[in-house]
């Protein structure tokens, strides 16, 4: 096991941001990150766990403590069960689960970081969600210091949720298996209007999952949610704030707001949540809050693409990235009324 110290944080993060680590160890076998997260816990030594880092945000002075990078390796495919190694590269395994002709994971390409974070968010793009495919989680379950299997029921998923961001100190994801579909090549039914008009079928067909594939890696990388190195729009966590879900009261409230602001021929976007409640767009928030594509003048700014992701220009801190996210979240709640919540990880710092 690798061991680095005042090791630098902001390379392991896709927003290229936050200071060094007291000490960092890689791990690339499970048996190691158990070791690593044992010893941490017997000693009493605060521990950050990594693993693709697009969904992090390290504080300016860093961490102290130990922080471990899951570098584990395993693709194993058996029909249609498929079990990923946490530190397996996200991207990567969705292309092979489509090369080997299996639906479930196709519309989720082009997301970056490991498979080992897919649960804990409940990763989701596009019409698809891991929840929907994933049978059960492996992890290290630090309260009783033992390797447990927890099937997808008692995962707890909901929108960008689940048990494993409910409780953050307590488990750590060593694999994730999936049940995939064998549709003769076909992906899954499509599910979001957008995937289905660029592809020119009607929502709920099904195409070739290769190509559908190929459509979202597109649609993606035209909204800067590709990893490119020499493209800022790209040095993000993807959508910095989740859809808010409103309950009726707030619901109604929001649209009195909406038509005081922008007219009664305005609807904003409106999509059912379950019990009684209405998810809306965070990025038509935004947009309509003032804060347009490249808004901001400082080294940390909104995409040029996508006004739900907030991007180091190259020389930001992560000071710079908070400062801008704040003023989003004051201006909207201005606004609408509505109080957006930050989808990444905040590490030593708080929005």
């Amino acid at each position: 096991m690798q061991e680095l110290h005042d090791a630098p944080l902001a390379p392991l993060t896709t927003f290229r941001l936050g200071g060094p680590a007291t000490r960092l160890l890689t791990a690339t076998t499970d048996a190691e990150v158990v070791e690593a997260v044992r010893a941490a816990d017997d000693s009493g030594t605060p521990l950050l766990v990594i693993g693709g880092g697009s969904n992090l945000v390290i504080g300016d002075k860093g961490f102290d403590g130990t922080a471990l990078r899951i570098a584990t390796k395993g693709f194993v495919l058996d029909g249609v069960a498929l079990e990923l190694a946490a530190g397996e590269v996200w991207t990567d395994a969705v292309a092979r689960s489509v090369e080997a002709g299996l639906a479930g994971l196709e519309c989720l390409a082009g997301i970056p970081g490991s498979a080992g974070a897919t649960p804990i968010q409940n990763v989701g793009a596009y019409g698809q969600e891991v929840s929907s495919t994933i049978t059960e989680v492996v992890a290290y379950d630090r309260h009783t210091r033992e390797t447990v299997t927890i099937p997808n029921a008692e995962c707890d998923f909901s929108y960008r949720h689940s048990r494993f961001k409910a409780e953050p100190d307590r488990f750590v994801v060593l694999r994730v298996r999936f049940g995939l579909e064998d549709a003769g090549g076909l992906s899954a039914p499509l599910k979001y209007p957008e995937t289905a008009r660029a592809m020119g079928v009607a929502e709920g067909e099904r195409v070739p999952a290769s190509a559908a594939r190929e459509t979202v890696l597109r649609l993606r990388a035209g909204k800067g949610m590709v990893l490119d190195p020499e493209d800022h729009d790209t040095w993000s966590a993807g959508s910095f704030f989740t859809n808010p879900i409103l309950d009726q009261e707030q619901y109604e409230a929001f649209l009195t707001r909406v038509t005081d602001r922008l007219g009664p021929e305005v609807s904003p976007p409106a999509f059912p949540a379950g019990e009684g409640r209405t998810k809306t767009s965070a990025a038509w928030l935004i947009d309509r809050a003032g804060f347009t594509k490249g808004y901001g003048t400082g080294p940390a700014r909104i995409s040029t693409k996508h006004t739900l992701a907030l991007t180091n220009r190259g020389a930001a801190t992560t000071d710079d990235l908070l400062a801008l996210a704040r003023e989003v979240v004051a201006g909207v709640h201005e606004v609408f009324g509505v109080t957006l919540v930050n989808e990444p990880v905040t590490v030593g710092v708080t929005l």
